[in-house]
């Protein structure tokens, strides 16, 4: 039964009509899709309390409460602070070796809505090359309480892993983050790291045919590695089946200290080979521009995993871009940051692999570059 409480007619009918009138007014003037507009939210509040005020009309006491409720509601839900995340990110090397990759992190960030200095704080922890500090800065970042860690390469990721079993971490740039001990598998990582690893089967078999093409007399090519690197015994198989479908005989080298490099290439100098693969490690990438001294001044034409070394002058390289990298690993922090959690996003690999050419580098070593490799190649330095 509709309760007949003391309102004369005419009242109810100049507060139904009124209220229809005023609907019709703040529909015209904003729509439903103005939503993130505060003040349209607001607007738009109201209009929905002036349509149920039509109905409610005949019953003065329950429209009150209701209107005072609806109102209040929108203003409570503005009046939230929105909270800032915090993303601490450690890295091995200087700022200077990914500030270009670090942008492009950031810009992915903020294509994804979070914006550095606004809901978004970057804390940035650099070893500048000094891995004994990694620990140390680690340690730091999980003090801070940063809701996730963004870790550069093996030695950042691995001191964040040992930091930390609670704090997802992302990792950047893992050659091998198996081997590492960082993940379970690659599929389903399980604890609290995953991130985009450069590592595929197939790389260090394309890298000995792209510079066995680049260079057809190189029957015999040297390989520097690091074998205090987690991924290099892996690296070294897959070079050794690649050189050995093309008939090409390796000498492996191994450097574990910047004091050694000259010696390696003396030696390789010695052993008369025609080229030579400097594979994936940080204390190659940290020591490039002497590498790329070193292989100039031995006159042996050197591959590279990574454009980084071509633009210092060296001759050729086929990689992942850090770039393209670190704006994957932005996808899997804001997928984090929305709930994910680490165990079950798989490892990613990169989106596409870059191939660079120094011309003025070959020149210098009297090479002729075959032109369907330079006609294949992404980037070429004149």
């Amino acid at each position: 039964m509709t309760p007949n409480f003391p309102l004369h007619r005419t009242a109810r009918s100049r507060c139904s009509r009124a209220a229809g009138e005023q609907t019709r007014g703040q529909t015209r003037e904003c729509h439903d899709d103005d939503g993130a507009n505060r003040f349209c939210s607001f607007r738009l509040a109201a209009n929905a309390v002036n349509r149920l005020l039509g109905i409610l009309c005949l019953w003065p006491p329950i429209s009150v409460v209701v209107a005072v409720l609806l109102l209040a509601a929108p203003l409570v839900t503005q009046a939230q602070p929105v909270g800032k995340v915090r993303i601490g990110y450690l890295s091995s090397n200087p700022r200077s070796d990914t500030q270009d990759a670090i942008d492009a992190f950031r810009a992915r960030l903020r294509d994804l809505g979070r914006l550095d200095g606004q809901n978004l704080l970057i804390e940035y922890r650099y070893a500048d090359g000094k891995h004994e500090r990694l620990p140390q800065l680690a340690a730091e970042l999980v003090r801070l309480k940063v809701d996730v860690i963004f870790a550069f390469g093996t030695p950042g990721s691995r001191a964040a892993k040992n930091a930390t079993r609670t704090i997802p971490i992302v990792f950047g740039v893992v050659s091998d983050p198996l081997a590492a001990g960082l993940v379970a598998s690659l599929t389903r990582p399980g604890g609290n790291v995953t991130g985009v690893t450069p590592n595929n089967p197939e790389l260090s078999a394309k890298r000995v045919s792209l510079l066995k093409e680049a260079v057809p007399a190189a029957a015999r090519m040297s390989v520097l590695t690091n074998p205090d690197f987690p991924a290099t015994s892996h690296m070294v198989a897959e070079t050794r089946l690649g050189a050995q479908s093309l008939g090409v005989e390796l000498q492996i080298l191994e450097v574990r200290q910047p004091a050694e490099l000259a010696k390696a290439f003396a030696t390789m100098t010695k052993a008369k080979a025609k080229g030579v693969l400097v594979l994936a490690d940080p204390m190659f990438i940290a020591q490039r521009p002497r590498i790329v001294e070193l292989a100039l001044s031995h006159r042996i034409p050197a591959m590279y995993h990574l454009r980084h070394f071509v633009e210092a002058g060296g001759l050729i390289s086929y990689g992942a871009e850090y770039a393209e990298m670190f704006r994957q690993s932005a996808d899997l922090v804001d997928k984090i940051l929305k709930g994910a959690k680490p165990a079950d996003l798989p490892v990613e690999q990169p989106w596409r692999y870059v191939l660079a050419i120094n011309l003025k580098t070959a020149k210098a070593l009297g090479l002729k570059i075959p032109q369907p490799l330079l006609g294949r190649a992404d980037q070429l330095i004149e």
